[in-house]
This record gives C-alpha cells, sequence and structure tokens, in this order.
C-alpha cells in the first residue's frame, strides 16, 4: 500500500451493543460501557456510532506490520525461538498515564493507519514468512476484536498460530469469543490495587482478574502475565506479595510472570526508569510464593531471563533479553537431565529467529 494519504475509514459493523431507553447505544464489549449518540466514538477512540448502529473504524487497517522475535510479546513458553507476525492499530480502551506504546495506543489520527490487509492476506504474508504466530500488539486487540477474530480464523485455515497481547479489559460475554480463538496470550496485570487501576489507568482492576481466571481456567489458551514495574507506583513488596500468592493460588504456580523495567515516557516522564534491583526483588518475591517461571524483561539480566527446570533446577533455555543463548530442552517440554515436563507450548526448536525486528508492507 503506497503512504501517499491516508487510507479511508473502514467501518465494519460492530458486535456486542444494545440499544438504551433513552436512544443511545451502548457498546457492550468492555466495562467502560460507553454510550453513543449518532456520530460518538467510544473512549477506545475506534468503536463509533453510524446511525442505528455501532462500527468498528478500524477493520482491516494496521499502524504497520513487522517480524518479532516471539519473546518480545513476551512469551518464554510459547515456542521459544519462533518468529511472530505482528501487529496492532490504533486507539485503546485505557488511559495509562504509563503509556510504552502511547504513539500509537493513544492515536487519534487515522492517517496512521498506513498499511492495509484483508485476514485472508495477513495470514499468506505470515506464512510464507515462515512464522508460526500472528501477534496482535502494540495497541490493545481487545478494541478491534472484529478484525482479530476474523484473522485468527484465516490463520488456523492455514496453520499459524495467534497471539493477543493485552491488558485484559473486556466483558464476559465478548471474552469468551475472543480467547476462544487466541492460541496464547500475554496479559498486562498493571499493578494489583484498585487505586492503581483508577488513578493510572482509569479502569478497574476486577475485570482484568476475571480474565485472568477464565483464560487460564477456561481456555485452552497459552496465558503468561507481564507486570510493568513503575517505581513508587506498583513496586512496594506489599503489593507483589498480594500479587504473587493470588496468581499462585488462583491461575496455578506453572503460569510464567514477566517483570518488566518502566522508561519515563508519555505522562511520567518524571518517574525515574525501573532500577534492576527491583526486579531483583520481585522475582525473589515471587519464587517464593511457589511461582516456578519468574522472569525480568527491558534489562539484560541472563538469570532473569532463563527458564529452569522446575525439578533439578537446571538451566534449560538461557536468555538475554529477546535472544536464545542456549537451549536445551528436549521437544514437548521436557528436561533432559531429570524428564520433568515444563509447562508451556514446545515443538522442534530449529534455532532462535534472534532480536531481529524487520518491518514487513502488506498490500490489501
Amino acid at each position: 500500500m503506497s503512504a501517499q494519504g491516508a487510507i479511508p475509514a473502514a467501518s465494519h459493523a460492530a458486535r456486542w451493543w444494545h440499544r438504551l431507553d433513552d436512544g443511545r447505544l451502548q457498546c457492550d464489549l468492555c466495562p467502560r460501557d460507553c454510550r453513543l449518540h449518532e456520530g460518538q466514538r467510544g473512549l477506545c477512540f475506534v468503536r463509533q456510532r453510524e446511525g442505528d448502529r455501532v462500527v468498528l473504524t478500524t477493520y482491516g487497517r494496521s499502524s504497520g506490520f513487522c517480524i518479532d522475535p516471539i519473546e518480545k510479546k513476551p512469551l518464554n513458553h510459547f515456542h521459544p525461538g519462533s518468529s511472530v507476525f505482528s501487529f496492532g492499530t490504533a486507539g485503546c480502551n485505557l488511559a495509562c498515564k504509563f503509556c510504552q506504546n502511547w504513539d500509537i495506543s493513544k492515536s487519534r489520527e487515522m492517517d496512521r493507519l498506513m498499511d492495509a490487509a484483508s485476514p485472508e492476506r495477513i495470514a499468506e504474508v505470515a506464512l510464507d514468512a515462515g512464522c508460526k504466530s500472528v501477534a496482535f500488539t502494540y495497541n490493545d486487540p481487545v478494541i478491534f476484536a472484529e478484525y482479530a477474530l476474523d484473522v485468527a480464523d484465516a490463520c488456523h485455515e492455514r496453520g499459524v498460530q495467534t497471539v493477543a497481547v493485552t491488558a485484559g479489559y473486556i466483558h464476559a460475554a465478548p471474552r469468551r469469543e475472543f480467547f476462544a480463538k487466541m492460541d496464547a496470550a500475554n496479559v498486562d496485570l498493571k499493578g494489583f490495587t484498585e487505586d492503581f487501576y483508577m488513578r493510572q489507568t482509569g479502569s478497574h482492576l476486577a475485570p482484568v482478574l476475571e480474565t485472568l481466571e477464565h483464560i487460564q481456567n477456561e481456555t485452552t489458551c497459552w496465558l503468561e502475565i507481564t507486570t510493568l514495574l513503575i517505581p513508587g507506583q506498583n513496586d512496594s513488596s506489599e503489593d507483589l506479595e498480594a500479587m504473587t500468592r493470588w496468581v499462585a493460588d488462583r491461575l496455578g504456580p506453572d503460569v510464567p510472570l514477566h517483570f518488566t523495567a518502566f522508561h519515563p515516557d508519555y505522562k511520567m516522564t518524571d518517574v525515574p526508569a525501573t532500577p534492576p534491583a527491583t526486579l531483583a526483588r520481585a522475582r525473589k518475591i515471587a519464587q517464593a510464593n511457589g511461582l516456578r517461571h519468574v522472569y525480568t524483561g527491558n534489562v539484560h539480566d541472563t538469570a532473569g531471563g532463563t527458564t529452569s527446570c522446575p525439578g533439578c533446577l537446571e538451566p534449560l533455555i538461557v536468555r538475554d533479553w529477546h535472544a536464545i543463548l542456549r537451549y536445551e530442552m528436549r521437544e514437548r517440554g521436557a528436561c533432559p537431565h531429570c524428564g520433568t515436563g515444563i509447562a508451556g507450548r514446545f515443538g522442534a526448536y530449529d534455532g532462535a529467529f534472534g532480536r531481529r525486528r524487520i518491518p514487513v508492507r502488506v498490500a490489501v
């Protein structure tokens, strides 16, 4: 697609809405429950009322396509070393002051969406590029759920898997449909208090916890969790104790948990970057509470990037940032030293894609 000028808005009928007695249309996708008069958009900016229906204005349009290492999502137990075909759109249904992708997720400029592709075309390009999966990322795929679900169907028809990188802020009915078609998800658990969620994201904690429990207990979707640790905001030992105990008790000890470093950005440029010692402290707390696979991210830390056998404690996958330095796991995820099974989705390891990031242009 040529970069000469904006692509016209691609209005696509939205699902999950109903009419109110006062004539407004309520979007039922996420807990914001936006109530729309004619022409109004929801907080996410991409769901809009047009006449007597709600539409998704970004269907088939992207802020860009890239081939990434799967470890960048981050997913450490989902086909390690493989490449993933990644894309996002624009907008978001949260209002995080610390957003690290704010230029995309907070965008109100539709002319940022310079790439367009049908679901079938995305699946074909991903397959031709040798990607194991397609990731809905960069901004939250919940807000372009109709597009993501159609892409997932096209991918599955061609043997390509799908990954959602999401904050998990979604209502129960669309949640069931959405995660039923995802092969893996990394959910941002942004903190563990209602106060943090309200002050820093403009949302609520409970729906996110419900999403985590639904994925882990009611779907076959592989789940990993990421928490961006922000100095003085969500990094207290008390909060980390409560969060990691909840994960162990409600989701189980094998769910991988990633603690990643914050850098000053968007509306938090006055907050310092996360010290590596904070990540190390969080990791120790999580491990002490029974979690078997706890990682650090956005820093060079081979100890915090290593997958070890929970049985004999031997290092099996050694990583530095997104790069795999050593891989010793048997196919299907078993320790070669003691035979203990490692939770995750594993297969034949053909070498690592590495830390490359390859932009791709996709024609309609």
